[in-house]
């Protein structure tokens, strides 16, 4: 067989069943060293399927993968990595109870005598790793002690950390911040210099032309086309992605000043640094049928402002809340329902969803009230009753019966939507609700977010994608270091104030 020099991976004519569901029909991909791909499509394209049979994750039904001309059949990821075939996955798949540097080596922890794992060796690797990505965490630091960008950016030093020579990375931009991003790329430049092949997934257009050589694009999982960087447009992108036109939605502005929550001096105790604060003297109220963005870098404290509302942290934390004028006690989270609230949390793998679990199930573990009878659920009931919010967010699924984990994140994201609004809430907040979600999803909950509004639901949306929050919002808050800098209504935001207020200040402000 006569191989291309520079080309490092095939796979031909890949096909993936699953339940009803043909994920992959006859998709070829081809990788060259030290060249970006691109691969693009919404979710449910078939990517991340595509990359978990590239990863050894998943076996494909039909067709042939070749690396450096050899054909290969791979058994389990370590197969693929044996091969130099690493992939950073955007659903994050690291060990909460092991160190940051135990989960960055683990399976190849440098040995003492040959059995003992040399600690010392793996901390002091770990720690080039951190320092190559800019990451200021201690190597003996447990990841659940981790917000999740800085847990996505150890998944980066994991994969970076092996003998690689092909790297698929999907979203790995979608829970850091535009620094981090930019050391992201820097690093991205080395390892094309040093001939890695990458496979890169996102739905973040604007950032190809940084980093990308080539143009992979899907659909309904199979291959749409594939194109050198520059000889296609924004919007031929867009076009080959969805199959049409795309406008981006904003919000219809809300006149409505009349408050459904209003929070007063809200405080959250740092958890290792007594006097030290997370969230700090916080003011906030949202109106019916308001969307309240909340924008701030990484470390500014919005999720955990929506946790202390939330009734996550109530030892922790400090301050007022009402609703429709009437003082609550936030004790938890079931008291936080109980008075209207829902929270739709950052990381959905980990607090949003029960992957064990199905569509239906999931749908409705917030309000299994309707599905009771006689101290029983009632799976009639149940499906009854989740049925119409899946079938509103147009979740693609064979089923109600469906496993969640067998879902793309697009429309996992959009159960967990489900989940709440099954719940009739009166305040829906929302953390990072279009994270890892492709354009023309992005505009469905858009949309929805509209549509909720109209209805007179208040909407609290913490977002790291500012042209997202300017285009969604009625008004903006502003935080930094655990305190609220300003509040902006839709009418005087712009991209230089909102940024000025989430740099560092000292005076807080009501919203």
């Amino acid at each position: 067989m006569i191989v291309s020099d520079d080309v490092v991976f095939e796979a031909k004519q890949i096909s993936k069943l699953f339940p009803g569901v043909k994920a992959l029909d006859g998709v070829d991909l081809t990788l060259r060293t030290g060249r970006l791909t691109a691969l693009l499509g919404e979710n449910g394209a078939g990517k991340s399927t595509l990359m978990k049979i590239l990863a050894g994750v998943q076996p494909p039904d039909e067709g042939e993968l070749l690396v450096q001309g050899e054909p290969v059949h791979f058994t389990s990821p370590r197969d693929a990595q044996d091969h130099g075939i690493a992939m950073i996955h955007q659903e994050l798949s690291l060990v909460p109870d092991l160190t940051v540097a135990e989960n960055i080596f683990l399976g190849r922890e440098p040995l003492r005598f040959e059995t003992l794992i040399d600690y010392a060796e793996l901390n002091r690797q770990a720690t080039e790793w951190l320092k190559r990505l800019e990451l200021d965490v201690s190597p003996a630091t447990p990841v659940r002690r981790l917000r999740v960008g800085q847990q996505q950016l150890v998944e980066i030093a994991r994969a970076l950390a092996g003998n690689v020579r092909i790297l698929i990375m999907d979203e790995p931009t979608s829970a850091i911040t535009e620094r981090e991003t930019e050391v992201l790329f820097r690093c991205i430049a080395d390892l094309k210099k040093q001939g890695v092949a990458i496979v890169y997934i996102t739905h973040r257009l604007e950032e190809l032309e940084q980093i990308a050589d080539d143009i992979v694009v899907m659909r309904d999982g199979c291959l749409i086309g594939t194109a050198e960087f520059g000889e296609l447009s924004h919007d031929a992108m867009v076009r080959m992605m969805v199959g049409r036109d795309v406008k981006i939605l904003s919000k219809q502005s809300s006149s409505n000043n009349q408050p459904v929550l209003r929070a007063d001096g809200i405080s959250l105790s740092h958890p290792t640094r007594p006097g030290d604060y997370l969230v700090h003297e916080v003011d906030m109220h949202v109106c019916k049928g308001e969307v309240l963005g909340i924008f701030g870098l990484m470390g500014a404290g919005r999720t955990e402002l929506l946790e202390c509302l939330f009734g996550l942290h109530p030892t922790a934390s400090t301050g007022q809340v009402s609703m429709h004028d009437r003082s609550v006690r936030l004790r938890n989270p079931a008291d936080a329902i109980s008075h209207g609230l829902a929270l739709v949390p950052e990381d959905r793998k980990q607090d949003g969803l029960v992957l064990s679990m199905s569509v239906g199930e999931n749908a409705s573990l917030a309000s299994l009230k309707h599905a009771e009878r006689f101290g029983f659920i009632d799976r009639g009931r149940e499906r009854e009753h989740t049925r119409r919010f899946v079938e509103r967010f147009r979740v693609k699924t064979p089923s109600l019966r469906e496993k969640i984990i067998n879902l793309s994140g697009g429309n996992q994201q959009k159960v967990i939507l489900a989940k709440w609004l099954a719940t009739g809430p009166a305040v829906l907040m929302l953390d990072e609700p279009t994270r890892g979600i492709d354009i023309h999803a992005k505009n469905e909950i858009y949309s929805l977010i509209n549509e909720l509004t109209a209805d007179g639901l208040a909407v609290i949306m913490v977002s790291s994608e500012l042209p997202e929050v300017m285009a969604v919002s009625d008004r903006i808050l502003v935080m930094c270091e655990g305190r609220a800098t300003q509040s902006f209504d839709r009418s005087e935001a712009t991209e230089e104030n909102i940024l000025q207020a989430a740099l560092p200040r000292r005076n807080s402000i009501p919203c």
